[in-house]
């Protein structure tokens, strides 16, 4: 064979190679992308859960007149401690 169709049948191939190396690194960037979009998302959706269990619980904790908060400074163990015996039985 002649050394310039050697020198072509190389360089398409190192051509190749190359673009393949660039292909899968942009495949994979776009990858990485969307993975850390789900992510994120799936975050968000998590965090809407809590709130909205959070918010329920704090809403039916609000018909009995108890408050479950020690922070508050209206807060009452005693009546606490009842409501939890209360609802054990």
């Amino acid at each position: 064979m002649s050394s310039t169709l050697n020198v072509a049948r190389y360089t398409a191939l190192l051509s190749g190679v190359f673009y393949g190396i660039y292909h899968r690194r942009s495949l994979q960037k776009a990858h990485d992308h969307d993975k850390e979009h789900h992510a994120i998302h799936q975050r968000e959706q998590l965090i809407t859960k809590a709130k909205d269990a959070w918010r329920q619980k704090q809403e039916g904790a609000k018909g009995d007149g108890i408050i479950t908060n020690p922070e508050d400074p209206r807060f009452d163990l005693e009546k606490l401690v009842a409501k939890w015996e209360k609802e054990t039985q």
